[in-house]
């Protein structure tokens, strides 16, 4: 294995855990999510997965562009693991504990950390900034989600 895919792998992989423990822990979650009544535009259930698992390489590959950047980067990438604790205790309001408007503001909190983990990328790498647009985008349908649930629950 070449040292560069050696270098880049926990870059990835750690986005990626941090995703399936959260899964893990939210076992039956998108069954319970489609017992709900959901607002127009949602997506089927399939869907979640597969743009997660797409938004955490993105999200990885953007923190080993960051970190190997040569650059001071200890408030991009403290935003960035901060961000990502956020993320996973979402899951765990919204699907176990089922606090559906304290899940949206944890939302909110989670966007304004996106976009500070953002901001900071972009001092260091603006490949970086770009590749976390998507997940910040993400994020606020997943906010309208969220909102829409609560209402119609």
């Amino acid at each position: 294995m070449n040292t560069q895919i050696k270098n880049i792998l926990p870059f990835l992989l750690f986005p990626l855990a941090v995703g399936a423990f959260a899964a893990l822990l939210t076992t039956g979650s998108m069954e319970a999510y489609a017992d709900l009544c959901q607002p127009p535009l949602s997506p089927p259930g399939w869907v979640f997965p597969v743009v997660w698992t797409i938004l955490y390489l993105l999200m990885g590959f953007a923190a080993y562009l960051v970190a190997n950047s040569g650059k001071c980067t200890n408030n991009a990438l403290f935003f960035y693991i901060l961000q990502l604790f956020f993320n996973f205790l979402w899951s765990i309001w919204f699907f176990n504990c089922e606090w559906y408007l304290f899940a949206f503001f944890w939302l909110a909190a989670l966007w304004l950390l996106i976009f500070a983990t953002i901001k900071s990328f972009g001092a260091v790498s603006p490949v970086a900034a770009n590749l976390m647009l998507p997940y910040l985008a993400w994020v606020t349908f997943a906010g309208y989600l969220n909102l829409g649930v609560y209402f119609l629950n």
